[in-house]
């Protein structure tokens, strides 16, 4: 398959498992026609080859050189999972993390868990993109344990906001698709 055939699948996918029509309340608050439940694409076996192998792709054209990648676990974590599975096919390899909303209250009580290490650079990753706040606290968390954000890669960015506040911080974003691509605009 060409990067754009995979593109192409990953947008059927989307659109056959993950895409819902209705009156949603988002995690933002703001109502929506539509909601994207991302997990069931990404935590689908077919979702996670395509989202691997683009993903990673995505990241190289826009000359990334991430040691990691991660972000606000539960919805970038089969993302970065994917890109490192991903990366063991074609090297350099790029290692995964999430970042816990929380600190865990036993043990480490780290707040990022897994392949990172203070000085990495990292490219924080999110399923859904809305408002940005996930991946703003995502970069947040990263920043203040020694790591270097390098950008944002999201799958779907819904288009409301979410890439301009993030470019605004001069965080660099890079979607996959978006919901005009997926015919919900």
């Amino acid at each position: 398959m060409t990067r754009d055939s995979e593109l192409a699948a990953l947008d059927q996918l989307l659109l056959e498992r993950s895409v819902r029509r209705g009156d949603f309340v988002l995690a933002s608050g703001r109502r929506s026609s539509f909601y994207v439940d991302a997990r069931l694409t990404t935590m689908s076996a077919q979702g996670l080859v395509l989202i691997g192998r683009v993903g990673l792709q995505a990241i190289r054209t826009k000359g990334w050189t991430p040691d990691a990648v991660g972000g606000l676990t539960m919805g970038a974590d089969p993302v970065a999972y994917a890109i490192a599975a991903a990366s063991a096919q074609s090297p350099p390899q790029v290692q995964a993390f999430s970042v816990r909303k929380e600190a865990k209250a036993h043990g480490t009580g780290r707040r990022i868990e897994g392949n990172f290490a203070a000085g990495n650079r990292v490219v924080i990753v999110e399923d859904v993109l809305t408002t940005g706040g996930s991946a703003q606290q995502a970069v947040t968390r990263v920043r203040a344990e020694g790591g270097q954000v390098l950008g944002v890669l999201t799958v779907v960015d819904r288009e409301e906001g979410g890439l301009k506040a993030l470019e605004a911080q001069g965080i660099e974003v890079v979607s996959l698709t978006t919901s005009t691509l997926l015919g919900l605009r």
